[in-house]
């Protein structure tokens, strides 16, 4: 790997903490271009325009991951400009989220008993009732359960620590109680994310169910807006540093649109 990419990596790894499927990301991007440091414009202009056959979640994030070695690469003086400036992040389409139905996480969590897949069972828990991503809920360790005081410590993004409630059915889920250990294991070896969300992912998949890991924290949330109304509370117990995307999945839970329908059809 180039030395200078290298270097990069690691300042993002270490100075800016992020986590190794981000660190992972910024590898494969950058492995797409011959020679990122010394790239022109026209070189990177030339690459972006074979990735149009791409979605625009994709283009956009990959052009975010070459303007974070850019940035970084000017920063300490390894070239003067960024070569990606004249171009354009492609806009992302405004989808509402869609959650895990209520049936279809029963039989999601009712099928693992079947197919005597306990450690599937507490990871799909940790999404729907504690709100976890999947690297959250893979890396979760019963130190960091109080019991006390119902709290998971969750360990997030840019390796922020924050608090998620425990309710008592996310407790009878992820039993037996361990004084320390992986919680989706049950003390065995861990799971890394991509492997743990790719069980999950086939898991749901194979039940007929057009669902991921993702949608099991969205109902987490959407439910939580629904019973609380509070926007900033669900955004805090769900690590995220903007109100707006909790604002988009408060959408989901706007019982004035029930009401406006009810009204119209009278």
């Amino acid at each position: 790997m180039n030395n200078h990419i290298q270097d990069f990596l690691q300042w993002a790894e270490r100075d800016r903490l992020r986590s190794p499927a981000t660190i992972k990301r910024y590898q494969t991007v950058l492995a797409q271009i011959p020679d990122p440091l010394n790239a022109t414009v026209e070189g990177i202009e030339a690459w972006w325009s074979g990735r149009y056959d791409k979605s625009a979640a994709t283009r956009q994030n990959e052009l975010a991951c070459l303007r974070t070695f850019y940035k970084w690469a000017t920063r300490f003086d390894h070239r003067v400009d960024d070569p990606t400036r004249r171009l354009d992040a492609p806009k992302v389409d405004n989808a509402f989220p869609r959650p895990i139905g209520r049936s279809d996480l029963k039989r999601a969590l009712d099928a693992c008993d079947d197919r005597g897949v306990p450690e599937l069972r507490r990871a799909i828990a940790l999404g729907a009732y504690g709100g976890l991503r999947v690297s959250e809920a893979a890396s979760l360790d019963w130190e960091h359960i109080d019991l006390d005081r119902r709290f998971l410590r969750v360990r997030g993004k840019g390796r922020k620590e924050r608090l998620a409630g425990l309710s008592p059915v996310l407790l009878d889920e992820l039993l037996p109680e361990l004084r320390s250990g992986n919680v989706v294991t049950a003390g065995g070896r861990t799971y890394t994310a991509d492997a743990l969300q790719r069980r999950v992912n086939r898991h749901l998949t194979s039940l007929g169910m057009d669902s991921t890991f993702h949608k099991l924290r969205a109902r987490y949330v959407t439910q939580g807006i629904a019973e609380t109304g509070d926007i900033y509370a669900v955004a805090r117990a769900a690590g995220w540093a903007s109100i707006e995307t909790a604002k988009h999945y408060a959408a989901l839970s706007d019982d004035s649109l029930h009401r406006i329908a009810a009204a119209a059809s009278k």
